[in-house]
């Protein structure tokens, strides 16, 4: 066979993106182009790669396999070439994080000074609820995740970063108008704010509510916590969030905390791992950073 690592690349981007169009556009090449280089590809297999069906093109089961192999070899290769920079004294690769959907409020503060510090590194972060950072990092997609929930199992490792906690909120007219609030009696027309399913902070504050034997009467569903903070200050409900979220909306008014029993609820948050992964130079060289810097970090923008 004399396939080429080009080719490798491109089918490899055919399969991730299920669409000659999309991969070509991503790897700045024509279609024509792609096309070409995946039917010279093909040429050199027996069994089919790829099938279009209804104009969507689908990978074959033979195809799945050696779209993993491909993957594995472009890893490799791009190790060796981290590994030639390396021995030149600097630090080169890509770092992958996936991080629950409020850990974007944390997870830059521990990578800043580690980027500066370290320009030949590339950071790719994926941002999602708990149960897709969770299957990242099950599938070793993954260098690390961030997440604020204890992670069950014996094939995980973490490092704690700092506090999580969560109270109850509402909007600035809430209490004015509730001076006596009691969730036990929620309001017909005033519903709480869940995020989706899958959802770490939705998992916490269902626990919450069924311990405090508490039935909302209403309630919306929204997709991010961006998207309940917006909710809450219009004065659609009131929900339980991360107070790392909202932290500026409780400053100028926008939000207020509801005192209630139970809360707030503390949890911490972790930078997770693999106990299988082996780590590139990069992962290694962050993980070192973070245990070093930590504290301080902690100290100097979350106190």
């Amino acid at each position: 066979m004399n396939y080429t690592l080009n080719q490798l690349q491109i089918f490899l981007k055919v399969a991730q993106t299920k669409s000659i169009t999309k991969a070509s556009e991503e790897l700045n090449l024509t279609q024509p182009a792609v096309s070409i280089q995946i039917k010279n590809f093909q040429a050199q297999f027996e069994y089919p790669l790829v099938e279009i069906v209804g104009k969507k093109l689908y990978l074959t089961d033979f195809g799945k396999e050696i779209a993993i192999s491909a993957e594995e070899i472009i890893e490799q290769v791009i190790a060796i070439n981290d590994k030639m920079k390396a021995f030149k004294g600097q630090l080169y690769g890509r770092l992958k994080i996936s991080v629950v959907s409020t850990g974007k409020y944390v997870i830059p503060y521990f990578l800043t000074d580690f980027l500066k510090a370290n320009p030949g590194v590339e950071l790719s972060m994926d941002v999602s609820n708990r149960g897709k950072v969770m299957e990242s990092l099950e599938k070793n997609e993954v260098d690390f995740s961030l997440v604020s929930l204890p992670i069950e199992g014996k094939n995980y490792e973490y490092m704690e970063l700092l506090k999580n906690e969560l109270y109850l909120v509402g909007n600035r007219d809430f209490i004015s108008q509730n001076p006596e609030f009691n969730p036990s009696h929620f309001p017909s027309n005033l519903p709480f704010i869940y995020r989706e399913l899958g959802s770490g902070t939705r998992k916490i504050m269902e626990t919450y509510l069924q311990n405090q034997e508490i039935q909302s009467v209403k309630k919306i569903e929204l997709m991010s916590n961006e998207a309940v903070k917006q909710a809450v200050i219009a004065g659609l409900g009131y929900s339980i969030m991360p107070i790392i979220g909202i932290k500026n909306e409780l400053q100028n008014g926008s939000l207020v905390i509801i005192p209630q029993k139970g809360l707030p609820i503390t949890t911490q948050w972790k930078l997770v791992w693999n106990i299988r992964k082996k780590h590139s130079p990069v992962s290694d060289a962050f993980l070192q950073f973070v245990a070093k810097n930590k504290e301080q970090i902690s100290k100097k923008y979350f106190t």
